[in-house]
């Protein structure tokens, strides 16, 4: 994968976080198309790290896509400081304001895929949480690459009878191409209540990527092997780029200086 591309993907991750998502932005309705944007606020406010506490009706799949990223953004935006500071706060972000809205389990056995019948029990019941744990710091380290842009709601349509859902968008990329992004919305029988569990970036979908990557180790080692290899990625601290790049290029200046 070119950088282009790899970059490209990573920003579309990072919307993609901000409708499986939550956050209380700034919103403006567009007059064409009927669809609205929205994007985080440029002020901050006073830091506080307690959950925003925002009901999210999960019983319109739209509403629920639209009010999570909403709800995320306003927490990301509340505590940029402090995420400045300790970077690792945006897993608990993440862990408050997302996840509640995702269907991780699913996504943990969709990732599994055709390998599902190879697994005990047990093993499945240990992939699981490790696997949201996954997520969170997944999620959370694309947050390190948001940067204010805008994100179109497109218009709701009927939904009536059906258990999966498109939700699409689209991420406004100044002076490039903007990026169309679909999120996959679930509706739980039991509860009545729909949750994100995949996202569908330009026709690529990160669940699929993830069960193409996972697929072929749990094939050749085994469930046990792939948790425990997500299990040590998902406790890697968060860390800005920009910031590891200034402070690499500034080790190596001071060490070329004596």
């Amino acid at each position: 994968m070119s950088i282009s591309k790899f970059r490209t993907h990573n920003v579309i991750l990072s919307l993609a976080i901000s409708l499986t998502l939550s956050l209380s932005i700034s919103k403006s309705a567009l007059a064409k198309d009927g669809i609205e944007t929205t994007q985080l606020p440029s002020q901050e406010s006073e830091l506080s790290n307690e959950p925003t506490q925002q009901v999210v009706d999960q019983t319109n799949p739209y509403l629920m896509v639209q009010g999570a990223a909403e709800q995320t953004f306003k927490r990301f935006a509340r505590e940029q400081k402090a995420i400045q500071e300790n970077p690792n706060i945006l897993k608990n972000i993440v862990r408050e304001e997302l996840m509640p809205y995702v269907n991780y389990k699913y996504s943990a056995f969709k990732v599994i895929g055709k390998h599902l019948r190879k697994t005990t029990d047990a093993e499945r019941r240990a992939f699981v949480p490790v696997f949201r744990e996954y997520l969170v710091s997944s999620y959370a380290q694309v947050f390190t690459l948001y940067d204010n842009q805008a994100v179109e709601f497109s218009p709701e349509r009927s939904f009536a009878g059906k258990k999966i859902v498109a939700v699409n968008t689209r991420i406004i990329m100044v002076g490039r191409d903007n990026i169309d992004v679909a999120f996959k919305v679930r509706l739980n029988k039991k509860t009545k209540q729909w949750q994100a569990f995949d996202m569908v970036a330009e026709g690529i979908s990160l669940l699929d990527s993830k069960q193409a990557e996972l697929g072929s180790i749990i094939r050749q080692k085994g469930l046990p092997y792939v948790t425990e290899l997500l299990k040590s990625k998902s406790t890697r601290d968060i860390v800005f780029k920009n910031r590891s790049v200034k402070d690499e290029n500034k080790t190596v200046k001071q060490e070329q200086q004596g």
